[in-house]
Parts: structure tokens; sequence; C-alpha cells
């Protein structure tokens, strides 16, 4: 679980404006800001224009990530003076969201932004939404059927595992460590997404000519990756590096590596959030680096499905409709560049 990512800023500049003003929302506020794009002046494509009726579904918010995406989609609607929200509570599994989206699908929205519970599971949906003359907008889980979705814009999974293994991959090299022992503490082990960022990871490692030692998947959350670390940490009694796909579930990983009273390894984090960005630049822990995966994604998205819904194309491009898919671009913050990432972690 994104990244913010130059690419992504650009994205939004290239839906709505030229100029860019970007605030940030972090796990312990998420209400107080969010990323949006607040400065639209000199693109034609800000003018108020045709009302557009977005329905938006996302999973129950029971971790920073997730609630970030929420609030950063009603934050920029709210950027619009021709965009009404409609969101539909999604609940905490595929089925609950399914109920949800026929509801919505029901109400005829112009637009449909959904970011699935698990992309295969509600693939239904977004050919239910497409069939009846919705276009949807798929963020993040992707759909495995394109007839699901009119765009889908996701953060680069593969990407955040080869950052990931060739952050791991530099350092280790210049240490002169030639055999290490390498950890993986991955998300929920059944979504692509997590398999995807594993299988990039594996394939940055093998330029090293490394693997990893073990590997124990948590779900995103704190108290599964405390759980998922000292497991790992019994394990591998020692390490010489560690990579957890998720920052909120990192918590409970640092809280672990704290317990055990470990710090012969170091490691890297996965999403960007606010208390990763900030311990890396306090440099006071084994987390060195965390790699990019943003909620500001789900701001771009409804920027995008106001252009859908307005029949617009993006101000930057030649072509006159928005792209079918978009990904956006993973980058690696460390204690270097902490200070530039600060104002966008979640």
């Amino acid at each position: 679980m994104t990244q913010i990512s130059r690419r992504n800023i650009l994205l939004g500049s290239a839906a709505v404006g030229a100029g860019v003003a970007l605030t940030a929302c972090t796990s312990n506020d998420p209400a107080s800001t969010a990323q949006v794009k607040t400065d639209t002046s000199g693109n034609a494509n800000a003018a108020a224009g045709q009302k557009v009726i977005i329905g938006f579904s996302a999973p129950a918010a029971d971790h920073g990530w997730i609630a970030a995406i929420t609030n950063n989609a009603k934050a920029q609607a709210k950027q619009y003076s021709d965009v009404e929200l409609r969101t539909v509570e999604a609940g905490t599994d595929a089925a609950a969201q399914r109920a949800a989206l026929s509801t919505l699908i029901a109400q005829k929205p112009n637009v449909i932004v959904m970011l699935p519970y698990d992309g295969k599971e509600l693939n239904a949906s977004g050919l239910e939404a497409m069939q009846a003359g919705i276009p949807v907008v798929n963020l993040d889980r992707a759909f495995p059927s394109a007839a699901a979705y009119r765009l889908q814009i996701k953060g680069d999974n593969y990407g955040m595992g080869l950052a990931a293994g060739k952050y791991i991959g530099d350092q280790l090299k210049a240490k002169g460590v030639s055999n290490p022992i390498i950890g993986e503490i991955p998300g929920i082990d059944s979504l692509e997404l997590t398999q995807e960022r594993t299988k990039g990871f594996n394939d940055a490692l093998a330029v090293y000519g490394f693997k990893v030692a073990n590997r124990r998947p948590a779900e995103f959350t704190a108290d599964s990756g405390q759980a998922a670390a000292t497991a790992l940490l019994q394990a591998l009694p020692k390490m010489d590096a560690l990579w957890n796909h998720d920052d909120d579930q990192g918590i409970g990983v640092l809280a672990a590596i704290k317990q055990a009273n470990r710090s012969e390894f170091f490691m890297v984090g996965g999403a960007g959030s606010k208390s990763a960005i900030d311990g890396i630049a306090k440099d006071d822990t084994v987390l060195k680096a965390t790699v990019t995966y943003s909620p500001s994604m789900a701001s771009s998205a409804i920027s995008l499905a106001r252009l859908i819904g307005q029949g617009k194309g993006m101000s930057d491009l030649v072509e006159l409709q928005v792209p079918k898919e978009i990904t956006l671009a993973s980058e690696t913050i460390t204690k270097d560049n902490a200070s530039k990432y600060a104002p966008l972690g979640f």
C-alpha cells in the first residue's frame, strides 16, 4: 500500500492545472489536512463546467493509508463547485462492498471511483457499473478485466519491491556484505498487490545475487506487524536487512524490534507515512528508508473522474481523452531527502 512521486504530482497538474499546492494528511490527524490540488490558476479545465456526480467507495478506514484515501477523495471533491461526491459505506469485506456498490449504481451517478476490497472479487461490480453506462475509475487494487473500468489508476507495487530491493542491495554491497541474511514482512499475502511487491523485491535482490532468508506476512495493521516481526526475529537470530511492506504495520514491526533489543540490521518501510518519514529523519531506529505509495492517488482519481464526466482530456496531453491506465512511480525516501517528502506524508 502509492507513493509520493514527481509523476504523481505532475499527473495532478495535467489533470487540473498548471499551479500546484499540496498539503498532507497524517495518520494521527487524518481529517485536518489532505493531499489535494488547490491552485488551478490558468487552466481552462479548472473552470466550473457541467455538474458531475461522482460516486465513491473504499473499504472501511481501519488503516491509516485507507483513511487517507477516503479523506483525500472528499477533500479534492470540495475543490470543485461542479462536483457532488456521493460516498457509500463499503464495510470490511468484499460482500459488504458489493452490496454498497449495487445501491450506488442504482443511483446512477455520472462516474464511480472505487477502491475495491479485492480487485478480483469486485470485478463484477465494475462490470455492472460499466454496463449501466457509468464510467468506473478503478483505484489502486486492480480489476482483472479491462472491461470493468474506464480508467485504472494505481501505485507501482512491483516498483515498490524493486526500489526496496535496490536500496537494500546497494547498502549491503557498499558494506561489503556478500552473503546477507534478509527478512521480509509483506502485507496481506492473498492480495495481488502484495504478490507484485514481493516479486519486485526478489527480482531486485537477484541482481546482487541475494535472496530472502525468511518471510512472515502481516495484515497491514500495527498488531499484525508486531506479531509477524516477533516471529521473524525469533527465526533469524542474526539479520542484515529487513523490508516491511507497509509503514502502518511498521509501527508494530518497530515495537517488536525494540522489545527484542535488536539493532544489527537496517530496515526499509513502504508507503511513506508521516511517522515513518519523521523517524527516518531522526535516524534513531533501524528504519533507514521507505519506498513511496501515496494515497494522494485518490485526489488525482477524483480530478480525473471529473474530467471523464465532463468529456474532457488532460490539459498537458495531446489526446482528447483521459488515458485508460495510469501507474504512479515509487521513490525512495532516506534521511537525505526526508525533509522534501515530509509535507506529503499521510
